[in-house]
């Protein structure tokens, strides 16, 4: 997926672009109190599903999230990284609408879906049910056949929870997620949990969803390796701020063994403190639709 311009400001060209992260110009929605949060289409000015200004989060006094300026365009992938405690979740948590106490000014999509590290599977209900709960209307239990077909549990439609394992359990979370047809996805480290085997047939299918469907995403990761094969930008937050964007151009496929791959892994893991003192290793498998 081509770069778009986004208000935020690149410095060094190459196979990903690194810069700090300037506030979008453009009018801002300067107010004090509950976040406004505003539904609707994308809006044909900015070409956005998202549109965050000010946003502002604090706990017991300490400031979680600092005027935090975002937009996010139709079928566009962002990752959001950063240490723990950094303000991530915090942040995707205001997306959902799951955060009363956010302020600021707030754009968002109705139909968003949200899934989290845990599947929250509803654990007396079968499989299919669980994709099609809160859907009602005669073509309910056909989509939800359709979303489970589509991440490859069809088979396990009249399963109980308890007998999936972490990598289908999740997967039948992405198909509820899917099936709600969002504008937005929110994935809050949904794949923090599983092995690196699922997890990499996982990164897989996740792709191939978001390629099939085009919703906008948003997701929460400590997986450096992960978000640059999935985005088309990585954000690190840092203190509550957007310290650094990175714009993903790596070509398809994107492999972990590309240098210029590995140029990027070096500088995002630099600036959120860890070194990187050894070539990622090689993986049976990586992402096969690279740039979107």
């Amino acid at each position: 997926m081509a770069a778009r311009d986004t208000g935020l400001t690149a410095t060094e060209p190459a196979s990903g672009h690194l810069g700090s992260v300037s506030r979008p110009q453009g009018p801002v929605s300067e107010q004090q109190g509950p976040v406004s949060e505003q539904h609707g289409p994308v809006s044909e000015q900015q070409g956005s599903v998202v549109v965050a200004r000010g946003v502002r989060r604090s706990f017991d006094g300490r400031s979680v999230l600092r005027d935090l300026d975002f937009d996010l365009r139709a079928g566009e992938f962002v990752a959001l990284v950063g240490r723990s405690g950094s303000g991530k979740s915090t942040f995707l948590r205001a997306l959902a609408g799951l955060d009363g106490g956010v302020e600021g000014s707030l754009l968002v999509p109705q139909r968003r879906s949200v899934v989290f590290q845990e599947p929250r599977l509803i654990p007396w209900r079968r499989v299919i049910d669980n994709v099609k709960v809160g859907q009602r209307g005669a073509g309910a239990r056909q989509a939800a056949q359709q979303a489970l077909a589509e991440v490859g549990l069809q088979a396990h439609a009249g399963a109980w929870p308890r007998t999936l394992s972490g990598g289908e359990a999740q997967r039948v979370a992405l198909a509820r997620a899917m099936m709600r047809a969002p504008q937005l996805l929110l994935l809050d480290e949904p794949f923090g949990a599983l092995d690196a085997l699922t997890r990499i047939r996982m990164h897989v299918l996740l792709r191939d969803l978001w390629q099939r469907h085009s919703p906008a995403v948003v997701l929460v990761t400590h997986d450096v390796d992960e978000a640059i094969l999935l985005a088309d930008r990585v954000l690190v937050l840092t203190d509550g701020s957007f310290a650094q964007e990175v714009v993903i151009e790596l070509p398809a496929p994107r492999r972990r063994s590309d240098p210029a791959f590995m140029a990027l892994r070096s500088a995002l893991l630099a600036r959120l403190g860890v070194e990187d003192d050894a070539p990622a290793p090689a993986q049976p498998a990586d992402v096969p639709g690279g740039s979107g």
